[in-house]
């Protein structure tokens, strides 16, 4: 039998030439670009995501050591204050021990022939106790101060002293943390998209605030930023640089009663940095719009500030948001259930210089139809009156050849 003998052949694909990123077509970089992730200067919680690193002169921390001490986390304060309770009644506790080894009540103990600086003091354990009494006024009277020591008076008063300033200090501190208005920018709310849409024949760019709280935000402001990258005439690159957006500071819009949710309004006009984006030219875009919400707590009078940001993905072109407030039997009811809901409407997609453009072409033709028309007329009611004229010095004529 003749054996088949099955041969395998391997084909070799030629090796083709790596490809660069210039290479790549522009929507393929597109989508690149879209999948990566996204690194913004304000996070959506209000945080600044900005580190401070290579800090030499970090002794201007304990300069203001205050400030420092408020800006630190819950558990290092704690810490702190802690610490510095039990490293003051530990020296003065030391100290009073210290007297009373030198002047040698230690070894006169249960001596009734013998005045100590403080009675009942019999080691650095009731030194320690003693210390706790003298600085927080608690004074129990078993161990207390005799007047045949002038040195221990001379510590009694430097431990009140310095102990009421610790006091000072430490609940000054705890007080301000706790009375932080960090915690009342949680309740202040944002949208989580903005929109583009056409608002009184302009487009707007708009994003919506709101205060879950009943309690009032006083004297209540808000402003936005552009953060976006530029490079001037001169070849200088300004990262993140800072644009102002307009957003009523100039008609008083940007100060708010802010009782139910607004809708904030920028409108793109030639001021605007939006007003040469179009709906294309967004897409591709790497920008940032930074939204601060300023204004006074009721409750505390504290200046409290929420932030949040909108990155050119979170702004939608062509949506409006959802109505949220409703009128109920005697009240207004808000349904914070929509505050994030937008719907889509019809939006030009070109940008507002090119939409001006168009509506001020459309508007020559008519402008021109009427001074036609005016000018026309004018001739003909000229032309009117020198007919007029012509007839009546006829009729005079002819008068007068009569007579």
């Amino acid at each position: 039998m003749e054996q088949d003998v099955e041969s395998t052949v391997t084909v070799r694909q030629p090796k083709l030439p790596k490809k660069t990123w210039d290479d790549v077509p522009k929507p393929l970089k597109n989508r690149e670009r879209v999948k990566q992730k996204i690194q913004r200067y304000v996070r959506k919680d209000g945080k600044c995501n900005v580190h401070h690193g290579n800090v030499r002169e970090t002794y201007r921390y304990l300069t203001d050591i205050f400030t420092t001490l408020v800006d630190l986390k819950w558990g290092f304060n704690l810490f702190i204050f802690v610490l510095v309770y039990t490293v003051t009644w530990l020296f003065f506790g030391f100290m009073w021990w210290l007297i009373a080894y030198i002047r040698g009540d230690l070894e006169h103990i249960g001596d009734n022939q013998w005045t100590p600086c403080v009675n009942n003091l019999n080691g650095f354990v009731t030194a320690f106790l003693f210390s706790i009494e003298t600085e927080t006024t608690i004074g129990y009277g078993h161990r207390v101060i005799t007047d045949k020591c002038p040195e221990g008076i001379v510590l009694l008063l430097v431990q009140s002293v310095l102990g009421s300033i610790v006091n000072a200090f430490m609940v000054g501190c705890m007080f301000v943390k706790i009375s932080e208005p960090k915690k009342r920018a949680e309740t202040l709310v944002f949208s989580t998209n903005a929109v583009i849409s056409m608002r009184d024949g302009r487009l707007c760019l708009m994003f919506r605030v709101g205060d879950l709280r009943n309690s009032h935000i006083v004297e209540a402001s808000i402003r936005a930023k552009l953060i976006k990258s530029k490079q001037t005439k001169e070849g200088e690159f300004i990262p993140l640089n800072q644009t102002d957006m307009n957003v009523g500071y100039d008609t008083g819009d940007d100060r708010l009663f802010l009782v139910s949710p607004l809708i904030i309004c920028h409108e793109i006009n030639e001021h605007s940095p939006f007003w040469e984006i179009s709906k294309e030219h967004l897409a591709h875009e790497e920008l940032e719009i930074v939204v601060i919400l300023e204004g006074m707590v009721e409750a505390t009078g504290m200046t409290c500030q929420a932030r949040s940001s909108y990155v050119a993905s979170e702004i939608k072109w062509g949506y409006r948001f959802t109505p949220v407030l409703m009128l109920e039997d005697g009240f207004y009811e808000v349904d914070y259930n929509s505050f994030h809901d937008i719907y889509e409407t019809n939006t030009p997609s070109c940008s507002a210089r090119e939409l001006a453009e168009m509506t001020a072409r459309s508007r020559l033709p008519l402008t021109w139809s009427v001074s036609s028309r005016l000018s026309a007329q004018g001739l003909r009611s000229s032309e009117d009156e020198e007919l007029l004229e012509r007839n009546g010095d006829l009729a005079n004529m002819e008068s007068e050849s009569k007579v």
